[in-house]
């Protein structure tokens, strides 16, 4: 091999199983990370432009800012969709990097499962905090106006 040539790749960890009518899982998962790709960054610019150049740009956001927002059921489903969307991308890349660079299949196998795993449990611990988020837990005098005013007349 010269210095001019590139190496072969690396044999498949798994023998090639014959193209059928079944589903092909790697091309569902190529699929969805072009996809979500384009879904979050719209909508990862829309919270960012929201948030920074509306209102009073980063000096306005603090609890109130948040439980404003969340008090929205758009918002809610805004940002719980930015957040299913970017957990399962980036768990879809880090089963791509462990299938391309972990050779035991054992050792594959209990990666990618404790990244579906974490990727599972952040999603449902992050949709539990956008969809049951109580502004009004632990308000007291020392809290703004705004927050007080609605905390009491609910």
């Amino acid at each position: 091999m010269t210095a001019d040539t590139i190496a072969a790749p690396r044999a498949p960890h798994e023998t090639p199983r014959p193209r059928g009518r079944g589903r092909n899982l790697e091309k569902l998962g190529w699929l969805y990370m072009r996809i979500s790709g384009v879904l979050l960054v719209v909508l990862i610019f829309g919270h960012l432009f929201v948030n920074l150049m509306l209102g009073e740009g980063i000096h306005g956001i603090d609890f109130a800012f948040v439980a404003g927002k969340f008090a929205s059921p758009f918002w809610q489903w805004w940002d719980v969709l930015m957040l299913w969307l970017a957990l399962i991308h980036g768990a879809n890349g880090m089963r791509t990097i462990v299938n391309d660079y972990v050779t035991g299949a054992t050792t594959r196998k209990v990666l990618v499962w404790a990244l579906w795993i974490a990727a599972g449990f952040l999603i449902l611990l992050g949709t539990l905090v956008v969809f049951t988020f109580d502004p009004c837990l632990g308000v007291d005098s020392s809290t703004t106006d705004w927050l007080i005013e609605k905390c009491a007349a609910g």
